[in-house]
């Protein structure tokens, strides 16, 4: 039975590719970070065949210990500072978790596995934001990085140092270069489950406005769910390499509103949102397409949901969670 070790088991990503992993018959070991975690109880509810085990991407020892109880042939590294607004805030601690966390695993699994015929297999979640103010359009494997915030720069970071060390020391580690991934295990203070949750709560009576930021940006947003199949895809190559996992199409934030409150019954979003310029970046990302020809043509890898089908399935999820809270 293989094994596989999931940071940011607790995120969106992580779960996804646990009961993925899990169905391909993995055993599967999520690091938790701290005592009486309390997304630990959830866990354990939800994903019982998850085996939890502690660690921190700021403590290089705990990485170590982790990997030796685990003993994994894979090591997804999905754990990161990941919201992009708050990333301003909390420049520091972005860059120690989102970027030298990295670089943390990657020693950690050198020390565990050894520097010569290590079998353990990296996959760094690299992001769509290392692009920022894009250089060419759609964006590629080869496309230069101009990163847009303390994220995308930390990010930048934990890409190159896995291309460093797959260089350097021979590992098994590869990118999975990922543009914007959603579903219903979004977090809320993202922005397609803000909207998502927030138009279910304005059709329901519960809320009377939706507050926003920029509404011109254009990304390119897939199904989490179909975007861990390919971090799986990338580790079952016979050589490590990088990937742009993506639709190869974009859409604004009002195509977004648009089919979510259509999706409620709500024909004209203009009536409930509202800017505040609370909600703006310090430095936008305006336009990120990604080019998915490489993953498609060396992988097979084909993403099932669209991008309509994904708003309705947010929009349906957050109206049966809002729904059962009023029954309550």
């Amino acid at each position: 039975m293989p094994r596989a070790f999931i940071t940011g088991i607790t995120g969106q990503d992580g779960q996804h590719l646990a009961e993925f992993l899990h169905s391909k018959g993995y055993e599967v070991f999520g690091m938790l970070k701290g005592q009486n975690n309390p997304r630990a109880l959830q866990l354990r509810e939800e994903f019982p065949y998850i085996e939890l085990v502690h660690g921190d991407l700021a403590d290089l020892s705990s990485l170590v210990n982790a990997l030796e109880l685990a003993q994994p042939d894979e090591v997804y590294n999905l754990g990161a500072i990941s919201f992009v607004a708050i990333s301003f805030g909390q420049a520091e601690l972005t860059s120690n978790i989102t970027g030298l966390g990295v670089l943390r695993m990657l020693e950690a699994i050198r020390m565990v596995g050894g520097t010569q015929n290590n079998k353990i297999r990296f996959y760094q979640a690299s992001s769509s934001e290392m692009y920022g103010q894009v250089r060419e359009i759609p964006q590629t494997e080869l496309t230069p990085f101009h990163p847009r915030s303390p994220y995308g720069c930390a990010k930048v970071f934990g890409h190159c140092i896995t291309v460093n060390y797959r260089e350097s020391y021979g590992m098994y580690a590869c990118s999975g270069i990922l543009f914007n991934h959603e579903g219903p295990r979004r977090g809320l203070e993202f922005v397609t489950r803000k909207i998502s949750n927030t138009a279910a709560r304005i059709k329901l009576g519960v809320e009377k406005e939706l507050v926003m930021g920029n509404l011109d940006a254009k990304r390119d947003w897939g199904y989490a769910g179909d975007y861990v199949r390919a971090m799986w895809m990338m580790l079952q190559q016979p050589e490590p390499d990088d990937y742009v996992v993506a639709t190869g199409e974009t859409h604004s934030i009002e195509e977004f509103l648009t089919l979510a409150f259509e999706e409620v019954g709500l024909d004209d979003w203009h009536n409930y949102v509202r800017q505040d310029p609370r909600f703006f970046r310090p430095a936008e990302v305006d336009l990120l397409i990604g080019d998915p020809t490489k993953t498609r043509d060396k992988l097979g890898w084909i993403p099932e949901v669209d991008f309509p089908s994904l708003v309705k399935m947010m929009v349906k999820n957050d109206m049966e969670i809002e729904t059962a809270r009023l029954r309550k």
